[in-house]
């Protein structure tokens, strides 16, 4: 069995992670890094033992020499790369969000099903092995008929420097620049939370309203070419396909909390909450006589598959419907693009 040669697109700190995990996969080869700065692309070549380096995608695609591509460019470059990968015959995973609107990322997610290529997002909270029991345990109908959902995502490092410094990195000032690309914590975070959300509870969002906003960073919102407009909080009240009403929130503004995704999951039987840390994941439940004293017990969940291994195994086995995909990411930028109407609007939207 040949390896699956996979070419790193983007070098930034999410693509170490990357070719970190698809290295502990035995076949597969990391072949060749793409980055517009030589100097970056051979330092992360060098690091990661990759023997080919281009500063094009153009170059890299001339060369050919590739099966897969893990594509980690920043948001605003998703959507022109994917493209050309895609005609080119390349199977690819994308990092989160897909495109910056539902427009973009429909014609991606149209194009890789014509394809027969497969095509993958990096929401990277499905490797979370709790999260995936507890959509379990929904489906298999231990809480009974789901009637409320809770879920949040928070971050601090707008008040903390335990990531670096937003003010002086330019690695965290663009995702505060719509003129960036950036579509704020919006656009950065809610796609996860709404994943997590949506698949853990094992439901779809029906209709949503939102709210965001801009809080005050720097003299004017700016900072050098950076203007700092984008939004850091938001917050959204939600209605699900199963007849559930849920709240969900983000907030880079949440001090003491440096990455943390929480789902509670109420039912008329029985509850479950998932928290995700970055020490590590919980799922609890209260369920039956349990739930007559409001006791919550902590459950013990086997690993699980993670989203770069189902891509590999996709591959292989020619299955280019391996979730999640570019049409379940694409529809979910149809509700991020929505909830910023809804803003403007004031007005609730079905999805």
């Amino acid at each position: 069995m040949k390896p699956i040669r996979l070419l790193v697109l983007g070098t930034g700190g999410m693509a170490n992670n990357h070719v970190m995990h698809f290295s502990t996969i035995s076949d597969v080869q990391v072949v060749a890094a793409v980055d517009v700065d030589i100097a970056t692309v051979r330092a992360f070549a060098t690091r990661h033992g990759i023997p080919n380096t281009f500063t094009s995608l153009d170059e890299a695609i001339a060369w050919g020499e590739f099966d897969a591509v893990t594509n980690v460019t920043p948001d605003r470059i998703h959507y022109p790369t994917t493209l050309q990968l895609l005609a080119a015959g390349k199977h690819v995973m994308c990092e989160k969000p897909l495109a910056e609107s539902y427009a973009k990322a429909d014609e991606m997610a149209t194009v890789a099903e014509a394809s027969g290529l497969v095509n993958m997002v990096n929401l990277t909270y499905r490797n979370v092995a709790e999260v995936q029991k507890a959509r379990q345990m929904v489906i298999g109908g231990d809480i009974g008929r789901v009637r409320h959902i809770e879920a949040s995502y928070l971050q601090s490092w707008l008040v903390s420097k335990a990531w670096g410094d937003w003010a002086t990195e330019s690695q965290w000032l663009w995702r505060l620049s719509t003129k960036h690309g950036s579509n704020g914590v919006l656009g950065d975070v809610g796609i996860h939370i709404l994943d997590f959300a949506g698949y853990g509870a094992a439901t779809d969002i029906d209709h949503i309203f939102a709210r965001l906003k801009t809080f005050e960073k720097a003299p004017g919102n700016k900072i050098g070419e950076y203007d700092l407009d984008a939004n850091d909080s938001f917050t959204m009240t939600t209605e699900f396909t199963n007849g559930a009403m849920g709240v969900i929130h983000a907030s880079r503004w949440a001090t003491g909390h440096l990455n943390e995704l929480r789902l509670r999951v109420h039912g008329d039987k029985g509850a479950l909450e998932v928290i995700h840390t970055l020490e590590d994941s919980s799922l609890r439940v209260c369920l039956n006589e349990d739930v007559e004293t409001g006791l919550w017990r902590e459950i013990e969940v086997d690993p699980v598959e993670t989203n770069y291994q189902k891509f590999i195994a996709a591959i292989r086995s020619g299955n280019t419907l391996q979730e999640p995909g570019f049409r379940h990411a694409a529809n979910l930028q149809k509700i991020l693009d929505l909830a910023m109407i809804t803003e403007v609007e004031r007005r609730e939207l079905a999805v």
